[in-house]
This record gives structure tokens, C-alpha cells and sequence, in this order.
């Protein structure tokens, strides 16, 4: 299909403004070297070639691509027609809609069958096609460039729109490979992404996704980027609508809807963005072969304006983008060459009177190019037109710079639409990436330093599993379906090494009091009523209960509305309230959520989810992910939290979630105490999946 060597046109047309027209046109503004055969029986011709009343009738013994340019009532015995006559492929823009009809397949499902059962690739429906610049294959029936730039770029959408916009960047990205890939009834964004991957020439790949289709095939294809080192670059739409299925716990309604693929997207190493300017300004700086090395943390950049700077400075703190710490001997070197009133720093403000500008700025970039902090350096300068000599200054210094440092660098324009661009152009053409917004290039940059890190992460360490009749008795249990209280939650923590308070079950206030004997003062008291999920929002919990008589009173207060049913457990010595669990992702499965805890822990939303199984090494990371993190490490004369007791606690859970997750639809386990002494789970709230 992408490489094909022949492409019948059915429903090719003379007629201006048809698409019949537009897709003979497209591939010959292409410069298509293959066989066009159009397919129409109404012409002899259709704009210079031969015009076929079938693709039966085409030379050859069957084409590579037919490309189905008919209305939704034609497409499924165009389909047919196509497929018998020999065509190896077929691509498809039409909607497929159809008025439904009882006891009959819908129209999409017919199309992808025929397509299946003939074990042919389709590309559609409801997209733009693809071009693909390498075989100048342009299967589409909508207008592209006159003239595209070929470069590195593989970008597959399911916006068709988005798929023209890149299209049409009037800024030098350059692609290998556009698709818009549709409904995907046949070949799905993995597919493509397995044969983009498979080609040299592909150094950066980009996606717009709405969904995954193939859930397996894709994350099988973004780790064999990563093992390529081929950058990805993810943009997901639909990110805010909530989760329908997970909202039964705070685990799952935390995780929303876009929880698995922000764990996703970490596990494999993908740079997402959240707009069309990140994805384009990314795209452009990964296009550009010089990439971060050694142990460089930030970036040095150089400006000619203080207030510009100080925006810079301010989105960077936003963003969570690093700036290079220079040495004391780089700012030396720079306040050496700065007009007198100028503060030696980075990020540098390096304009002052103008007098000798020029040399200011190079010698600033090649003091910060050499400082062993700078991973890569930003010219942070707005390109409008000016007139002589100022653009052709500023031009010059980007390119001498460039000629002169190895490192990775950029001009950024903190305004798109104020940038000159025949100028930007003259610095693309020498190889030098300019980024089109503060924002959106601060972005780019973040993830060009952070693509370093990906491919050096720690190898997992072996961990220890659960065994054999742990696993067998829980999977046994689970699988019933029936409600699992509280304590049993907790039984089920501890048996997978996670560390839990000592509880018992009463039902009685003489059974409670001696419980909180048995346990020793002060104890928790709880309901264990059937049915309730969160024991606080009922008034459920009564803490700190230093004696019988204290438990007397919270048992009498408690069951006089829930009932008789209580539990009674080891008050948690004090400590950082964390959250753990397991969330079931209708897409990916089980994942594993660690979160700031407590009863707030919706409202903070501080949160990071990741795919079980974690060694130590990855569950460390998720946690240091937390904005709580600091927490953790002791606040006004607080002892530091036991960090590594927590770490083990996750690592785990994950080993839990590995296990029994596709037979868990949520697990909560909020709070988990993290103290000096360690970490202790105090409440588990357990939902199977069958109930």
C-alpha cells in the first residue's frame, strides 16, 4: 500500500472541484512515478490518462493500491469489485455512514471485511489518506503542497485536519511519511508505526491519537522505538472527558480518563504535548541531528531583552523545564565580554548599548557551550523584519554559532506570528532549528534533554513473587465476585509483602473493647457495614480512641446509623498520609496508582500511575513523580519518612496488580502512613471486577 507501484483511481472525474479529479491531481503534484490508472466508465480519459470502466479491466494482473473515491452507497461493491479484480491494497476517505438496518451488518464492519478476508490493508475510512514523500505517493483526495520538504518525519493522525496542517508547516519540517490513518477498519496506527520503523530515513515519529485500537501492538511498537532511539512524539486528544467505568474509587476517578496513557507514555519513553505549536516545535528540534549527551542537566540560552527573559524564566519554572547551574568561571568569562551594567547569568540578557553586539553574543554562546551544566543553548530572540543590518546580525550570529559549538542549538521567537519568515527559512536551510513560541519551544526543549534520560534508565532488577498458593487462593477468591471488607483487603495486602496495621472484626461493643485490648490503646474504630465504600463520608471513623470507655462511646455513636459491624485497628504512628492503587484500564489493563493521601486526595489530584510489575528502581520513580514528594524528605523539624519502606510498598502492590489485576476493578488503599519508622497501609477498600 505505502510503496505501491501501480494505483487504480475508481471514480476518477474531469470535473473541476470533484474529488475524482483531486486524486488524480494529487498524485501528480506528487510527482508520482508509478502507473495511474483512472477507473470510470463514463470517460475514455481523465486528465491525460487512460480511463478504465473497471480495475478488472487495468493492465497487469491486479494493482498494488485501488484508491475507493465513491459515495457511501457505492464503497462496499467498489470494495468487492477492487479486491477480486487483484488489488493489493485499498485506501477509502468516505464517512461509510449508512441508515442502520435490522439484521444487518453496519456498512464500516462490511468494508473492513472485505478488506480482511481478502488479507489486503486498508487505509480509512473516514480519513485523508497518506503521502508518502519517499515514493513522492501522495494517496489522497484532498490538496497538498505544491512543493514538500522530504526529511525524517513520520506522522500518523486520526485527525485528518491536523494531517493538513502539517502538511502545509510553511516552516521546513520535513516528512517521510504522512498518514491519516481514519477509522482504521484495516491497518491501524501500530501497523504504520511498525513500517516507519523499519526505514533509516525515519529519525523522528509523531502521533495524534484519539484512541488506541490495538492495544498490545502499539506499546509493542513504542518500546521498539525506544530500543531504536527513535524519538516519539504524542499528542492525545480527549484527555479531560472522565473515566465511565472507574469512578467507584478514588483510584479510579484520579486516574481519569488519560491516566493510562500518561503511564504509558512514561513507561516508553514518549514526549507528549498538549497542542499542535508543541507538536510542530518538538517535531523541528528532533529533526535536527544533534542531540543531548553526558550529564549536561539544562539549557543556557541568550536573549536581547530583560523582559523576555524574565518570561522565559517564568514559563520555564512552569513548565518544569531545567536551566543549566553555570560554574563561577563561565559567568567570569562572560562578564569579561558584557557591556558594563550587565549581570553575568543564564539565562543572559546580553544586549546592552549595541556597540559591538555581535561578538557580545558569541563569545557569551561559547562560554555556555563549554560549561559542563549546558545540555543544550537557545538564541532567544524575536526574528521580525527590521531591515539592514539587524536581521542579517542576528542571522549571522545563529549561524556562527552553530558552525562553531556541537552541542544542540536553537533560535526560539517568543511571537509565531511576528516571525519573518523567508529569514527563519535561511537558518533552517543551514540545519538549525527555529522554534516558533516561548511556551511551545520551551517544550521541545524539555523534551530534547529528557530523551537522554530515556534510553538510560535502570534495567529492572529482579523482584521477588508472590507464591504460588498466595496467587491461586486470591485469583479463587476474587473470581467469586462477592463484596471483600476491609479486613480482608488488608489480609490481602499483607500476603503480597505489603505492610498493614493489626485489625479485627467486632460486632459487639464487648467484642470492640476487648479487640482494642487485644490490639493495645489508642485504636481506630470503624464501620465494616456492607455497601459502604468510604467509611469517612458517612461518619464512619473514629480515631485516636485512647481507652475502653472511648471505644464504648465511638462504638454506640458509629452503629446507631451503620450498623453492628465494626473494625478495630492499630492507630498508624503519625507520618505522611499516601495513597496506593490499582485502577483496570479498559484499554491497558491493571495499572498502579501512588498518590497524595488522605481525605483530600481527589481535590490535590497529585498523582502518577504506571504498568505493573515495578522493581524498586521504577516504583522509586513514580513516587519521586509526586509534587509531595518534599514531603517525604521532612518539613519544619519533621523527621525524614522511611522513602525506601514506601518504595518496597508499591513495588508490592505492582506484583499484586500483575497477578490478580484483570480480576480487580479498582483498589484503593488510602491512607498508607509513611513515617520514620515506615510505612503501614491502615484502610483497603477492594472492589472485584464481577460485582
Amino acid at each position: 500500500m505505502l510503496e505501491a507501484r501501480s494505483v487504480a483511481v475508481v471514480g476518477a472525474s474531469v470535473k473541476e472541484g470533484s474529488l475524482g479529479r483531486a486524486m488524480i491531481e494529487e498524485l501528480q503534484r506528487g510527482g508520482y512515478e508509478g502507473s495511474i490508472y483512472p477507473v470510470n466508465p463514463g470517460y475514455d480519459e481523465v486528465l491525460g490518462l487512460a480511463c478504465y470502466p473497471s480495475v478488472a479491466e487495468t493492465p497487469g494482473d491486479g494493482v498494488d493500491l485501488a484508491i475507493l473515491g465513491v459515495a457511501n452507497r457505492r464503497i462496499e461493491q467498489a470494495g468487492r469489485d477492487a479486491v477480486a479484480a487483484g488489488a493489493r491494497s485499498l485506501v477509502t476517505f468516505s464517512s461509510l455512514y449508512e441508515d442502520p438496518v435490522s439484521g444487518v451488518a453496519p456498512l464500516p464492519e462490511r468494508v473492513a471485511a472485505i478488506a480482511r478476508d481478502a488479507g489486503v490493508p486498508l487505509c480509512g475510512g473516514n480519513g485523508m489518506g497518506f503521502c508518502h514523500e519517499t515514493f513522492k505517493l501522495r494517496a489522497t483526495g484532498f490538496p497538498t503542497p505544491d512543493h514538500m520538504r522530504h526529511g525524517p518525519v513520520t506522522f500518523i493522525s486520526h485527525s485528518g485536519s491536523a494531517f493538513a496542517a502539517l502538511a502545509f508547516n510553511d516552516r521546513g519540517i520535513g516528512f517521510n511519511l504522512l498518514v491519516s490513518s481514519g477509522h482504521e477498519l484495516g491497518a491501524t496506527m501500530d501497523d504504520y508505526m511498525a513500517y516507519a520503523l523499519e526505514r533509516e530515513e525515519t529519525r523522528v515519529l509523531a502521533v495524534l491519537l484519539e484512541t488506541v485500537r490495538d492495544p498490545r501492538g502499539f506499546r509493542a511498537q513504542l518500546a521498539r522505538a525506544l530500543d531504536l532511539d527513535v524519538p516519539v512524539i504524542a499528542l492525545k486528544v480527549g484527555r479531560t472527558e472522565g473515566s465511565k467505568a472507574m469512578v467507584t474509587a478514588h483510584s479510579g476517578a484520579l486516574a481519569g480518563e488519560h491516566g493510562a496513557y500518561e503511564a504509558l507514555f512514561d513507561d516508553c519513553g514518549v514526549h507528549e504535548v498538549l497542542t499542535l505549536e508543541e507538536m510542530a516545535d518538538a517535531m523541528e528540534l528532533f529533526s535536527s541531528p544533534r542531540r543531548v549527551g553526558g550529564t549536561a542537566r539544562g539549557i543556557a540560552s541568550v536573549h536581547d531583552s530583560g523582559g523576555e527573559r524574565a518570561l522565559f524564566v517564568d514559563r520555564a519554572h512552569d513548565l518544569g523545564v531545567p536551566l543549566a547551574a553555570v560554574t563561577t568561571e563561565t559567568l567570569s568569562k562572560i562578564a569579561d565580554t558584557l557591556d558594563p551594567g550587565l549581570e553575568a547569568a543564564n539565562p543572559l540578557d546580553a544586549w546592552g548599548t549595541g556597540i559591538d553586539a555581535d561578538r557580545i553574543f558569541r563569545e557569551s554562546f561559547l562560554a555556555l557551550h563549554d560549561d559542563p551544566d549546558t545540555a543544550v543553548m537557545a538564541f532567544v530572540v524575536d526574528l521580525t523584519r527590521q531591515g539592514e543590518p539587524y536581521d542579517e546580525g542576528y542571522l549571522q550570529i545563529a549561524r556562527d554559532v552553530w558552525s562553531a559549538t556541537t552541542k544542540p542549538f536553537c533560535v526560539l521567537s517568543n511571537l509565531a506570528s511576528a516571525i519573518a519568515i523567508d529569514e527563519a527559512a535561511q537558518l533552517r536551510d543551514r540545519g538549525i532549528p527555529v522554534l516558533e513560541g516561548t511556551s511551545s519551544g520551551l517544550v521541545a526543549l524539555r523534551a530534547l534533554i529528557a530523551h537522554r534520560d530515556v534510553g538510560v534508565r535502570t534495567e529492572n532488577v529482579p523482584f521477588v513473587a508472590a507464591p504460588d498458593n498466595v496467587r491461586a487462593r486470591w485469583r479463587d477468591r476474587l473470581s467469586k465476585g462477592d463484596e471483600i471488607g476491609e479486613l480482608e483487603g488488608l489480609a490481602l495486602l499483607a500476603d503480597y509483602g505489603v505492610p498493614v496495621v493489626e485489625a479485627r472484626t467486632a460486632s459487639s461493643v464487648g467484642e470492640a473493647v476487648a479487640a482494642a485490648t487485644a490490639i493495645g490503646f489508642p485504636v481506630v474504630l470503624k464501620t465494616a457495614a456492607a455497601g459502604v465504600q468510604h467509611k469517612s463520608d458517612v461518619g464512619g471513623v473514629r480515631l485516636g480512641l485512647a481507652d475502653a470507655d472511648a471505644v464504648r462511646q465511638a462504638y454506640d455513636e458509629v452503629t446507631s446509623s451503620l450498623g453492628s459491624q465494626v473494625a478495630v485497628g492499630a492507630m498508624a504512628p503519625d507520618g505522611v498520609e499516601v495513597a496506593l492503587g490499582l485502577v483496570n484500564d479498559p484499554t491497558f489493563g491493571p495499572l498502579v496508582l501512588v498518590a497524595a493521601g488522605g481525605v483530600l486526595v481527589e481535590l490535590l489530584h497529585d498523582r502518577a500511575l504506571a504498568f505493573p510489575p515495578l522493581d524498586e528502581a521504577r516504583a522509586r520513580r513514580l513516587v519521586d513523580r509526586l509534587q509531595m514528594r518534599p514531603l517525604l524528605d521532612g518539613v519544619r523539624g519533621a523527621p525524614a519518612a522511611d522513602v525506601d519502606s514506601l518504595v518496597h510498598g508499591v513495588s508490592r502492590l505492582s506484583v499484586l496488580a500483575a497477578d490478580l489485576g484483570d480480576l480487580i476493578a479498582a483498589l484503593d488503599v488510602n491512607p498508607v502512613i509513611v513515617s520514620h519508622e515506615g510505612c503501614v497501609a491502615v484502610d483497603a477498600l477492594v472492589i472485584p471486577r464481577r460485582s
